[in-house]
């Protein structure tokens, strides 16, 4: 591939591109690699993977054990934990039901995100503040550090254990079929980027994804704890619309501005300027450029969400109803004079808990 090469060693920290530039610049670059490009046929694109792809089977083997560990501990801390919890807070049964996939979650990302964190501020890698820097001194088959190794395993066998559990183990929604394909492009992604050796690049994009993940299972949890116990408590709704207006913002902010800004830039235009001949160029960005418009997707259900909150009080997940039968049901409920009247206490608080779960705001669930 063509590209004006760049020394290898580190240089001037050059500014974040606008998004005019990316577009202008990166796609003359990218047409430019695409003319000199006289290595893409097929039968040379697999001797370029078999030349630069690097696993080891102890790898593979950690990756197959750590997804299966995941699921092991996941299912532990639902029945050992989650649902006890769910069940001392007196949640809505419906509540409780999506409850221990949102604690889960939150756990995990919330370690995984802090981790991440560490490596790129309080350590001595840069590729936040100069993502050029991912390709300075690249070679194939480098040697991927240690820290950074630990952070590819524990993120690559989540998102192995992430496809079964979507099909298997979570609530299926209307976008859970996009879903996994996310969470296969994203094990792709992070597969082959360790495998030849893109791993710096790669800590930035999780980076900047899992913050997303972390703010929205904790809004999704104090959305579910403000009608515990058949009451509301105002508490859990301050810090849901907290958390939902934070996810809102740090969507655009980090997977829509920071995301192209700063990784797509530096993989379309600073990667063929250090690394003129950089193996896969095509097929990394193009992973890159689905996974960018995955989050414009997702970022139309936050825009719908966020349209609907201003012109009703009353706010239902766009992706929780497949047909119009639980409306329905909802209205039902509202109207339904029995319930009013009911004796039973515990039907009583029962009902009442729905009723103001409906009024309250319904469900501001999962948008990814």
């Amino acid at each position: 591939m063509g590209g004006e090469a760049r020394g290898p060693g580190p240089v001037e920290v050059e500014p974040m591109p606008g998004y005019w530039e990316l577009l202008s610049r990166g796609s003359s670059v990218m047409l430019s690699a695409w003319r000199d490009c006289d290595r893409c046929g097929l039968e040379l694109s697999k001797q370029t993977l078999l030349d630069n792809a690097y696993f080891t089977w102890t790898e593979i083997a950690l990756f197959f054990f750590c997804a299966f560990l995941w699921t092991i501990i996941r299912k532990g801390l639902t029945e050992s934990l989650f649902k006890p919890l769910a069940q001392w807070c007196r949640l809505l049964p419906k509540d409780a039901a999506k409850m221990p996939e949102s604690a889960w979650k939150l756990v995990f990302y919330t370690m995984s995100w802090s981790y991440s964190t560490y490596l790129l501020f309080f350590s001595s890698y840069s590729f936040f503040h100069d993502p050029p820097s991912v390709f300075y001194n690249w070679k194939s088959g480098m040697t991927v550090p240690t820290d950074i190794a630990i952070a590819y395993l524990i993120q690559g066998s989540f998102y192995g254990h992430s496809i079964y559990a979507t099909v298997n183990m979570d609530t299926w929604r209307k976008d859970s079929a996009v879903m996994v394909v996310h969470h296969i492009i994203t094990l792709a992604l992070i597969s082959f980027s360790y495998a030849f050796r893109y791993h710096n690049i790669g800590i930035l994009v999780l980076f900047l994804h899992d913050i997303n993940d972390v703010l929205l299972e904790f809004t999704k949890l104090n959305v579910y704890l403000k009608s515990r116990g058949g009451g509301y408590h105002l508490i859990n709704d301050v810090l849901s619309n907290m958390g939902s207006a934070s996810f809102s913002i740090t969507w655009f902010w980090f997977r829509l501005y920071w995301f192209p800004l700063k990784v797509l830039y530096a993989t379309c235009v600073s990667s063929i300027q250090s690394v003129p001949n950089i193996p896969f160029y095509f097929f990394f960005n193009a992973l890159l450029f689905t996974l960018l418009l995955m989050n414009i997707y997702w970022f139309l259900f936050i825009v719908i969400f966020v349209v609907k909150l201003l012109k009703v009080k009353e706010v239902n997940d766009v992706r929780e109803y497949e047909d119009d039968d639980a409306r329905k049901a909802a209205e039902e409920l509202l109207k339904d004079p029995q319930a009013e009247n009911n004796d039973n206490d515990d039907a009583g608080h029962h009902n009442l808990a729905q009723r103001k779960h409906v009024q309250n705001g319904v469900t501001k669930d999962k948008y990814l």
